[in-house]
């Protein structure tokens, strides 16, 4: 078994600990902004130099792999059959991963504004002779009646197929896009979206756990206290500070969330590995918040590596959703 399946098995029966929190490094970037969504290379000082190439992102995650820290892998279709082709996973405990889906409102590519758009449903992979056992859904609601009972009919349309392929599958659901649902009320409307969306699986059909948006300590406590057996996770958001990703997590493991699947704020490290590292410590409870700052700015230190921000800079808080959460 992989580590992701025994702390789910874990999870299950009611005996896990703050050891069993999932991390998952979420490398499917390319199924929503292609090209600029492959993380930066930068240059001498630390300037920016130009968009990393497939080959570069696909030696990040093979580093990603080779460390055999975080729980679960997840990549487009095409990147996870060329991993899977040349045995990347070799003897590690990673769980491989693919995205399945990706509605209109992940398209992050430039020259358009999808992401401002109602979220439309949609799919590019194929369930047939998917290259790993596991993959992602993802929906948005937009509190438009029309608009989310056809997102919730492409859903079910999809549990079957994944029944009927032995894909098993984690839900991620994102915040509104802008329109009908006011900013202030995303945390409760997504909670009752949710709760409401599982009242209608059978067990069987439920997906293994949730990822969504931190709105907020009083949002997640609401929704991690509903259904205990629910394992909800969270999703990383923009790059920022190192202190806002180590706030987020601590933030998050607190109010009861079990998962955490974050992109950019590995991608975008300057060393994603040490970053890695560093969050499973502050999980585990080697760190709190400001001290895997300061962890993780010693081991750039000492491999070398330019820090993008000063240690007093990284030990701020700058996401408004954790500042009235944060020690």
């Amino acid at each position: 078994m992989t580590r992701y399946q025994e702390k789910l098995a874990r999870m299950s029966r009611g005996e896990d600990t703050r050891a069993d929190f999932i991390l998952a490094d979420a490398k499917d970037a390319d199924m929503a902004g292609g090209l600029n969504a492959m993380g930066l290379r930068r240059g001498a000082g630390g300037h920016i130099a130009r968009f990393r190439s497939r080959a570069e992102f696909m030696a990040e995650i093979r580093r990603v792999i080779a460390q055999d820290v975080v729980d679960i892998v997840l990549t487009s279709a095409s990147n996870m059959q060329a991993l899977v082709a040349e045995d990347a996973f070799g003897a590690s405990r990673i769980q491989p991963a693919v995205r399945l889906n990706d509605t209109s409102d992940l398209w992050r590519v430039r020259g358009a504004s999808y992401g401002t758009q109602p979220s439309t449903p949609f799919r590019s992979a194929s369930l047939h002779g998917v290259p790993a056992a596991l993959g992602l859904y993802s929906m948005t609601f937009n509190g438009d009646a029309t608009r989310d009972c056809a997102t919730l009919e492409q859903f079910r349309l999809f549990r079957d197929h994944a029944a009927a392929q032995g894909v098993t599958y984690f839900l991620e659901i994102f915040n509104p896009g802008e329109g009908r649902i006011e900013k202030a009320d995303f945390g409760v409307f997504l909670n009752d979206m949710v709760t409401r969306l599982l009242a209608g699986l059978r067990p069987e059909e439920r997906p293994a756990f949730l990822k969504i948006p931190f709105n907020g300590t009083v949002a997640l406590k609401e929704l991690c206290a509903y259904d205990p057996g629910m394992v909800v996770g969270i999703m990383g958001g923009g790059g920022g500070a190192a202190r806002d990703c180590f706030e987020l997590l601590h933030q998050a493991q607190r109010c009861g969330a079990r998962a955490a699947l974050f992109g950019r704020k590995i991608i975008e490290a300057e060393d994603p590995v040490a970053m890695i590292s560093t969050m499973r410590g502050l999980l585990d409870g080697r760190y709190d918040p400001a001290g895997a700052v300061r962890a993780y700015h010693e081991s750039l230190n000492t491999a070398g590596v330019e820090s993008l921000r000063s240690l007093e800079n990284d030990l701020a808080v700058t996401e408004p959703v954790l500042l009235a959460g944060a020690a």
